[in-house]
C-alpha cells in the first residue's frame, strides 16, 4: 500500500484562504446565507472556513450548522455493520436562504444527493451551493460539481484521497493512498 503527500499544511492554509475569499466575493455580508458542514468530514472543513470569516474578514451573525445525512443516503442499506448517525444540529430555518454546503471530498456525487435531501426538511433554500476542498472529478456518479473547490484530485478507483484536519486527526495533510 503506498501514500503520498498531496497537500502539506501550509499548502492547506492557503486553499482554505482562498477559498474564504471566493465566499466573501459572492456573499458579501452572509445576512441571506447559511453555511453547513456535512456529516462527519464537512464540519471540520466548515469550521476552519468560519473562522477565517470571522476572524479575518470580520462577519458576524454567520449562521452556521451540521447537516447528517447517514439515512438520506441511496447506499445506507448496503452496510455489513451497522451505521451510526452523527448529530444534525441547524437551529435556524432554511427558507429562502442562500445554503453553502461543505464537504471534505467530492467523490461520487451521493453524500451531496443525500444532503440536498436531507436540508428539505428545515425548509426550501432559495439556492444550494457546494464547496468542497478535494475534487475527484473523475469518479462521479451523479451530475453534481462543486460550485467553489480547493484542489481537483485525478485518482482511479482503487485509490483514496484521505484529508486529515488537525482537530480531529492531529495534523494538516491530504494523502492520496493506493493499494
Amino acid at each position: 500500500m503506498g501514500q503520498r503527500t498531496l497537500l502539506n499544511s501550509v499548502e492547506i492554509n492557503i486553499i482554505l484562504h482562498r477559498l474564504a475569499c471566493q465566499l466573501v466575493e459572492n456573499h458579501t455580508d452572509f445576512k441571506n446565507t447559511v453555511i453547513i458542514g456535512i456529516q462527519p468530514r464537512g464540519v471540520f472543513l466548515a469550521g476552519r472556513i468560519i473562522k477565517i470569516l470571522e476572524e479575518e474578514y470580520q462577519i458576524e451573525n454567520l449562521k452556521y450548522g451540521h447537516l447528517d445525512i447517514t439515512f438520506y443516503r441511496d447506499d445506507f442499506r448496503r452496510s455489513d455493520k451497522p451505521l451510526e448517525a452523527n448529530k444534525t444540529k441547524i437551529d435556524f430555518i432554511v427558507e429562502d436562504k442562500k445554503v453553502v454546503f461543505i464537504d471534505d471530498v467530492l467523490y461520487t456525487g451521493r453524500s451531496i444527493r443525500a444532503a440536498l435531501t436531507a436540508v428539505q426538511s428545515f425548509g426550501r433554500p432559495a439556492e444550494i451551493e457546494l464547496l468542497s476542498f478535494i475534487d475527484r472529478r473523475f469518479s462521479r456518479h451523479l451530475p453534481i460539481q462543486p460550485d467553489y473547490n480547493g484542489r481537483q484530485v485525478d485518482a482511479i478507483n482503487e485509490e483514496k484521497v484521505i484529508v486529515n484536519w488537525k482537530e480531529n486527526d492531529g495534523e494538516d495533510v491530504v494523502y492520496l493512498v493506493s493499494k
